[in-house]
């Protein structure tokens, strides 16, 4: 089971994730956001830094030349686009670091198969959270993961929104063949931006 935590603003917390063998770290660039890097995290030694983790920029509707100087000062290896953002620029963004598409499901959503069809190509994963105003992390509410057992996908993906460190359990129940990860943010908390290791141990732990 991959895990990724979304929402780091602190490189001391970075390098305890690694050390912690976590599979994702999510770095948001989305300026409304409460977890925004904006200038808490220093491009160099991000960049320079020799994790195993893989580092993802998650953006909201970004311009392409934003994406890629972030690419570039991070050394971003995966991109998360949280957005409207068209399959386009997942294609060409894909030739540069890997993508994760964002999904935002109703509990009334009835096609998964239908919504994700134009991305299937031009994308490496896909992530369904539960549909919000773009908070990223801040709602801290689940959709009906069994709205996905009707769709085949097809394609690796992550579970998103809500999810705790009393949830472990229901993360091993859940079966769907590409079910792939699980993205935590808001809930493993001191303050926003600012994770509780314990937590994320705990949960780990819990998902053996």
């Amino acid at each position: 089971m991959n895990i990724k935590v979304c929402g780091i603003t602190e490189m001391k917390q970075l390098q305890q994730l690694d050390g912690l063998d976590i599979d994702f770290a999510g770095l948001i660039f989305f300026p409304d956001s409460p977890r925004y890097v904006g200038d808490k995290l220093s491009k160099k030694e991000v960049k320079k830094a020799d994790f195993d983790l893989k580092k993802v920029g998650v953006f909201v509707n970004p311009e392409m030349i934003d994406v890629l100087d972030a690419i570039d000062d991070y050394g971003l290896d995966v991109v998360q686009l949280h957005g409207d953002e068209s399959p386009d620029m997942c294609e060409d963004l894909s030739s540069e670091v890997e993508v994760i598409k964002v999904f935002h499901i109703k509990n009334s959503t009835e096609d998964i198969d239908k919504l994700i069809a134009a991305y299937d190509a031009v994308c490496d994963y896909y992530l369904f959270d539960k549909a919000t105003d773009y908070s990223i992390g801040g709602t801290g509410e689940q959709f009906d993961w069994n709205i996905l057992n009707k769709a085949k996908i097809e394609k690796p993906f992550f579970l998103s929104g809500g999810i705790g460190p009393e949830d472990a359990a229901k993360v091993k129940a859940f079966k769907h063949p590409d079910f792939f990860g699980v993205d935590i943010n808001s809930r493993f908390e001191t303050a926003p931006g600012v994770k509780d290791m314990s937590k994320v141990l705990q949960f780990k732990m819990g998902l053996k």
